[in-house]
């Protein structure tokens, strides 16, 4: 049995599939489409019959886009070249209707060359759009493929990446006027956190465990951190990150995706509605996050000068508030979780880089000992993927001093022969196989924008001007305190250590 043939999905290995990468020039191509794309075919995960067209403005000949979707493929190995025989590149504008129908007459061409080597005994045709475009782009080249290369006698599958909008009032404009193209069940919105191997097993680690089941409610539960770290500044990006900021490009839609698998109800079934019906339901739970319980900040040049700071940056508008550094808490009215406080936190320019979630549970009703830590359950996202329990025990010896340890899943410990698949790998997976689970539903993206909104709308329209903090520290002043005053943390009593080669936090 082939790897191919063990994936639990609706992959037919005999579709004739045609995967159109819009924007194949670009970074977001280059650096995450095309190297996902090789990885699937290394691993005999693209279905037998598939084609790669890329598609955009620059002029490219053949040995030009082939050296670039190289570029950043780690490792290619011998079968490189089969890979490239699946490629092919064309130039044309996004709005030009005669170059979107070149490309369909290209299209039919090669499905006709697939049928042909299939000996007719293909289960069907497959096209994916996947738009790795600017969002400015999405309905214009949307609609030319809607007029131009869409078939009603295909599966037609349209795969589009954040931002999706700015707020909640241009999201759903973005969204009605994809919509009037493409059917929800068509529309695959790319959030690649979704796609982190560590994520998707947020299912299986709640619903598949009975001692988690147990206690994953407000009874039990004091407070959860979900973290996101980089110790990278803008880089150069900063014209692209000052129209967005922190919020915007990480909070509302990785962070809160991330909180919605962690808090939802059980859904009926692994059905991807069913799953996404609990996630949209526990969003709408959620009030407005309010900027007295926010901490804003943005970065300013490290202590030794060798980082510059975020308005050092050329391309960031001068006097710019926007913040780079986020803090804030979120509260979820429901039975499950009410009173539980929800702390969600990104920055740049911090002194580590991770994603983390962090439950801390509540003090025992009645200790039997003096001093008690609290129990926490850490899921390291990135890097280094771990789940471990803090839990107090005995020291070893003659003493009856406690201590607090750990009970550790360390994925490069405990699986060190398997690889961590690419997000956008395995995202790209699905879509082939019309899973749903792991893309946002556009109910759950207008909840997630409604919970921002308004909070957006007051930085931008009262200049709200973030704390700064140095280049390579822990973020703005407030940072230290802000989980005891806002989110119900509590320090440990014991002390805790670790082993250095785990890198726990």
């Amino acid at each position: 049995m082939t790897v191919f043939e063990e994936y639990p999905s609706m992959i037919k290995k005999q579709n004739l599939t045609t995967i159109i990468v819009f924007g194949a020039s670009g970074d977001l191509a280059k650096r995450k489409t095309f190297p996902a794309l090789y990885e699937l075919f290394t691993k005999k995960l693209l279905p037998k019959h598939t084609r790669i067209i890329g598609y955009a403005r620059s002029p490219l000949n053949r040995e030009d886009f082939l050296k670039r979707i190289k570029q950043y493929i780690k490792s290619p190995g011998d079968d490189i070249a089969a890979f490239e025989e699946l490629c092919e590149y064309r130039s044309g504008e996004y709005g030009k209707p005669d170059d979107f129908q070149q490309m369909h007459a290209r299209v039919r061409e090669l499905e006709g060359e697939m049928d042909t080597a299939s000996g007719g005994k293909n289960c069907g045709v497959m096209r994916i759009y996947y738009l790795a475009l600017p969002p400015t782009t999405f309905v214009e080249v949307a609609g030319n493929i809607k007029e131009n290369l869409y078939s009603n006698d295909v599966t037609n599958h349209l795969v589009i990446e954040k931002p999706f909008g700015s707020d909640r009032d241009s999201s759903k404009v973005l969204g009605g006027q994809i919509s009037k193209y493409f059917r929800e069940e068509e529309i695959f919105r790319t959030d690649h956190y979704l796609g982190k191997d560590m994520v998707k097993n947020l299912m299986a680690l709640r619903f598949a465990n009975t001692f988690y089941d147990a206690v994953w409610n407000k009874e039990y539960i004091s407070n959860v951190q979900i973290t996101f770290k980089e110790k990278i500044g803008t880089q150069g990006r900063g014209g692209y990150f000052d129209e967005f900021g922190i919020i915007r490009d990480v909070i509302q839609n990785h962070l809160m995706q991330v909180l919605s698998i962690i808090a939802m109800e059980t859904p009926k079934s692994l059905d991807a509605e069913d799953i996404r019906d609990c996630k949209a339901a526990v969003l709408k739970c959620i009030p407005p996050a309010t900027l007295d319980e926010t901490l804003l900040g943005q970065y300013t040049a490290s202590e030794d000068g060798s980082e510059p700071g975020y308005l050092d940056d050329e391309t960031v508008r001068k006097g710019s508030n926007t913040p780079t550094f986020a803090m804030t808490t979120l509260h979820i009215d429901n039975d499950r979780w009410r009173g539980v406080p929800f702390v969600v936190k990104a920055g740049k320019a911090l002194e580590d880089a991770r994603v983390s979630v962090r439950i801390q549970f509540k003090d025992m009703k009645y200790p039997l000992f003096p001093n008690m830590a609290r129990n926490e359950l850490v899921i390291r996202i990135s890097p280094a993927e771990a789940i471990y329990m803090k839990t107090v025990v005995k020291e070893p010896g003659l003493t009856n001093n406690l201590a607090l340890s750990e009970l550790d899943l360390t994925y490069q410990d405990r699986y060190t022969h398997i690889p961590i698949p690419d997000a956008y790998a395995s995202l790209i997976l699905d879509v082939l196989g019309t899973d749903h689970s792991n893309f946002v539903r556009a109910d759950e993206l207008d909840e997630s924008w409604r919970i921002f909104t308004p909070l957006l709308h007051q930085i931008d329209n009262e200049n709200i001007t973030p704390l700064p903090y140095r280049f390579g520290s822990r973020g703005p002043e407030g940072e230290s305190n802000f989980l005891e005053v806002f989110g119900g943390y509590v320090k440990p009593v014991l002390a805790y250590n670790w082993k250095k080669a785990s890198a726990k936090i």
